[in-house]
């Protein structure tokens, strides 16, 4: 009977034994399927993420290339006479501050920058002709708010009077009587033709139309014009410049204190290019947030606050 009981409580203790280490078991290996598990969902996780990245780069990228212009580049009509906004240099290049600011648009939109001096008389027709895609280059919006897509204004300027420093010339009024030269379909010449300054226009001997500010401005200092009409941007930058290279020359330039007309310069595009005109604009605000506009301003005037997109 002894033995019986003896078997019996050992077959008890067995049974107990081997369901305590059934029960480690079990759950150590519930702990390891589960760490795999984790470890799995956090790979798929980690791939789904980079793939989400990749994703959102391809479509930036797929972004980039979807801007589309009629040349198929980035093609910006300019005025080569026009320092400092566009303008040829010693070696023979395309040189600016608009043109900086537009060929790093193009960069950013990754189209090819294609600089293209044109006439500036003819600038409606290379723009409507689809041989440019802007005309960006010191471009006055005042009195052309409905002929083009805007984007600006981006810089404020004024019309004005160079005359030599020794012209005995201090006021509009002092105009009376003298030869004045102006560029062709220029703001300045826009300006003269207002209602307002009919009588300031009527008083000159003569206002002369030149192809160019550079033309007008060595008329004035050889005496073949008494002043010169145009952009206070353009007169203080090429006074400047002047300056420097004849310090001692008698044919010194200045503007007179009594301005024509106040505009603002602005990015023409053609009329109903939207899409492009705001991909432009996009990017300049970017750039204008990322402080590139200023350091491109500080490069050219010596100053960071020229350019503000309104």
């Amino acid at each position: 009977m002894k033995r019986k009981l003896w078997i019996g409580i050992a077959a008890i203790a067995a049974a107990a034994l081997l369901s305590g280490c059934g029960g480690e078991s079990s759950e150590k290996a519930t702990m390891q399927g589960t760490e795999k598990v984790t470890e799995k969902a956090e790979e798929k996780s980690s791939e789904g993420s980079a793939q989400a990245e990749k994703g959102e780069a391809e479509k930036s990228v797929s972004k980039e290339g979807s801007v589309k212009t009629p040349s198929g580049k980035f093609t910006v009509g300019f005025d080569q006479e026009f320092p400092p906004m566009g303008f040829v240099d010693d070696k023979g290049g395309y040189q600016g501050y608009d043109l900086e600011l537009a060929e790093e648009v193009a960069k950013r939109l990754g189209l090819e920058f294609v600089p293209q001096p044109i006439n500036w008389d003819a600038k409606d027709m290379e723009l409507s002709s689809g041989n440019i895609d802007c005309i960006w280059n010191g471009f006055s919006m005042q009195g052309r708010e409905d002929k083009y897509s805007w984007v600006g204004p981006y810089m404020a300027n004024e019309q004005v009077f160079v005359v030599k420093d020794n012209s005995g010339i201090e006021t509009l009024a002092d105009l009376s009587g003298k030869a004045v030269e102006v560029q062709k379909d220029s703001s300045g010449l826009d300006a003269l033709k207002e209602e307002e300054n009919k009588k300031l226009k009527e008083s000159f001997s003569s206002l002369t139309e030149v192809a160019d500010y550079n033309t007008a401005l060595m008329d004035l200092q050889s005496g073949a014009c008494d002043a010169v009409c145009m952009d206070s941007v353009v007169a203080g930058y090429q006074i400047t410049n002047s300056e420097k290279k004849n310090p001692s020359s008698e044919e010194k330039m200045r503007i007179l204190s009594d301005t024509l007309s106040a505009e603002e310069y602005g990015i023409g595009f053609r009329k109903g290019e939207d899409e492009l005109a705001q991909s432009v604009k996009t990017v300049l605000l970017e750039m204008e947030k990322d402080g590139s506009t200023a350091e491109i301003s500080r490069k050219w005037f010596g100053k960071d606050d020229v350019f503000t997109l309104k």
